[in-house]
């Protein structure tokens, strides 16, 4: 199986997939998902690396949470992010995210990604693997 993202399609919101052969790989990929709703991830320079840890009740949750601390992280830092090396831990998620602070003339972002919602919202084996996914408020 081979790791990767894809988004489809959700009325005025955009759905953002991750697919891999491990649960960690999937949110990893999910969040690539996330990037490439903003921008090209391949665009993105791994300058800096910035740690976010979050748990939740349940691996739902977990990735709402982790994608909602990479959009917080995004946009306080005024940050993109185009590498992520997750570690799953039960519920508990430690994540180093690897980007470089936003240029408009470089970058070219196309919207701003409000946040993770829990519509569509799920983490389950998918074709020997795992996929990981939700909507995002745009």
């Amino acid at each position: 199986m081979q790791d990767h993202w894809e988004h489809f399609e959700h009325g005025a919101d955009v759905g953002v997939r991750g697919i891999a052969s491990s649960k960690a790989g999937a949110f990893e990929q999910a969040a690539l998902a996330l990037t490439a709703v903003v921008t090209d991830p391949g665009l993105v320079v791994s300058r800096r690396a910035v740690e976010i840890r979050c748990e939740a009740a349940d691996d739902e949750l977990l990735l709402a949470h982790w994608l909602n601390a990479v959009i917080s992280e995004m946009a306080t830092r005024r940050m993109l992010f185009g590498h992520f090396d997750v570690k799953l831990d039960g519920r508990r998620l430690h994540a180093r995210c690897f980007g470089e602070s936003a240029s408009v003339a470089r970058h070219k972002p196309a919207v701003e990604v409000k946040g993770a919602t829990c519509t569509e919202l799920r983490v389950a084996p998918h074709d020997g693997g795992w996929l990981a996914q939700t909507i995002v408020d745009v």
